[in-house]
């Protein structure tokens, strides 16, 4: 293919440019005994580093040309022996994963011994999280404050065999600049080359400090007990998401409860909130999270009808239908139709919703819809200003934080994950939902406490807009605060309950 003047100028420099890159990488440790690679998007081309040759030894003329789609317009001429015939980057389909995905202007492929050791931390972990570290500000989109999270995909026999999940990685994580590949390295992308070195220099920076730190019993993902509840600017510390999170109502085994000398035995120890009126407006829930699922639980249901999960959904909603057959849509639910029986579960589902039910199923799916809408960038979590920070103070003071909520436990975390503050859920140590009991029967609540690690339940400090979960979870022995909020319910007249109007009045001073 024959380039144009303008075009020839613009490869040439990228091709020098992955030169120096790759010398200087070499001295890094990175790129040795061959392994790693650049590419260097220059328009509506591409050029590329070869695979299999002396990354510090590249010369301009080693380098291949393809087109936005991947496709090779010029190769290099072969070199006289001992150099091997020029072979194009195995990496060729990862790098293109990252331009196709991310708009990426360059992408970085090492083998940095800091990314392996970072995939090994926790063998079992699928993301690599560090916060309160400096170099989380040179990673675009992230300050001091932030969650840094990676993913972390495994290893293939072949570079080109990891294409499927690295593309699933760069979906699932929006915000990341990076893909740990374990017992591996890391692939790196940016706008342009020097984001993408910048980049690649801060996370190798970041993956080597959590390494050291981990070393004095120090845990990178978990915020400085000394960081402040808001920075001077008025940006929120937002914590750091861990791999220990609490699944399916279990407590994370690493993070103790620390008892606080001085401290009477019933002081709490634990935190449970619930979110609606409590820690985020009841408008938020009502006048945008349900009618964006109500919304989009069409196109949703159509997109994963034939998913062994959609039919284990629809199963549920088809029982549940059945015990209530006066609801709109319910007779539809069960037809054999596909299309009716879409068309009667957006209306059976609109109907439960209408009336505010509080099954399991309806949060579920519910949960799955605002799952996208979150990753997609179109819902951002309205948390009351006051929460984030006294979160924040309560992990200082070695309390945990529990949610406790009808919403399902994905639909939690989401919540938390994408907030107007940032990601949250480094400052909360589990997730409750209705699966653990209704929040209406003081049982919940026994149930709850057996799983959160206390001496007794008045240990416990539970925060709810609603009379009908303080009345049972103080049966249950918990501490119970009612909370008074814009745009929530009058409370009785008479009930016996603290109020407080800021989550930075629940837990006081002893």
């Amino acid at each position: 293919m024959q380039l144009t003047d303008q075009q020839m100028a613009a490869t040439d420099e990228a091709k020098q440019l992955i030169c120096e890159l790759c010398h200087t990488f070499y001295l890094q440790g990175w790129v040795g005994g061959t392994g790693g690679g650049m590419s260097i998007k220059t328009d509506d081309l591409i050029v590329m580093a070869p695979s299999g040759v002396q990354k510090e030894r590249m010369i301009p003329a080693d380098m291949f040309v393809l087109d936005k789609e991947g496709n090779v317009l010029i190769d290099p001429l072969a070199r006289p022996a001992p150099y091997k015939s020029p072979k194009l980057s195995e990496c060729s389909p990862l790098f293109m994963a990252a331009y196709e995905l991310r708009g990426a202007g360059a992408v970085m492929h090492s083998h940095s011994l800091n990314a392996v050791m970072a995939t090994l931390i926790d063998p079992s972990a699928t993301e690599f999280t560090v916060t309160n570290l400096e170099m989380i500000k040179g990673i675009a989109g992230h300050g001091y404050y932030d969650n840094c999270t990676v993913p972390i995909i495994e290893n293939t026999a072949r570079e080109c065999e990891l294409t499927d999940r690295l593309r699933q990685a760069i979906k699932s994580y929006p915000k990341s600049q990076a893909v740990l590949v374990r017992r591996h390295g890391v692939y790196v992308w940016g706008n342009t080359w020097i984001q993408a070195k910048t980049q690649a220099e801060c996370y190798d920076i970041l993956f080597e400090s959590a390494i050291k730190l981990r070393s004095l019993g120090i845990d990178a993902s978990k915020p400085s007990a000394s960081a402040p509840a808001t920075v001077a600017n008025g940006a929120a510390v937002k914590g750091a998401l861990h791999n220990g999170h609490a699944q399916n109502g279990h407590t994370d085994a690493e993070r103790p409860v620390k008892r606080h000398k001085g401290r009477a035995q019933d002081a709490p120890q634990v935190v449970v909130l619930d979110i609606e009126g409590t820690v985020a407006p009841v408008s938020f829930v009502y006048d945008v999270m349900f009618p964006y699922a109500k919304k989009k639980l069409q196109s949703y249901l159509e997109k994963n009808w034939d998913t062994a999960e959609m039919r284990s959904e629809v199963q549920q909603l088809q029982a549940e239908a059945k015990l209530d057959s006066t609801l709109v849509g319910a007779k539809e639910v069960a037809s054999s139709d596909t299309a009716t029986a879409i068309s009667g579960i957006v209306k059976f589902v609109g109907d439960l919703m209408r009336q505010d039910k509080k099954l399991t199923i309806l949060k579920t799916l519910q949960g799955h819809i605002w799952q996208e809408g979150f990753a997609s960038g179109e819902l951002t979590a309205d948390l009351y200003h006051d929460v984030q920070p006294a979160m924040a103070a309560w992990v200082s003071q070695g309390l945990k934080t529990y949610i406790y909520s009808s919403g399902s436990r994905q639909a939690q975390k989401n919540l938390f994950g994408y907030t107007s503050m940032g990601d949250l859920r480094g400052l909360l140590s589990g997730f409750f939902d209705t699966s653990s009991g209704a929040k209406v029967d003081s049982r919940s609540y026994d149930n709850i406490a057996l799983s959160l690690g206390v001496d007794k339940p008045s240990q416990i400090i539970f925060a709810t807009d609603s009379i009908l979960e303080a009345e049972p979870a103080a049966t249950a022995g918990w501490q119970v605060a009612l909370t008074v909020r814009p745009g929530n319910k009058p409370l009785p007249a008479q009930h016996s309950f603290r109020i407080i109007h800021s989550m930075q009045e629940l837990v006081e001073p002893f």
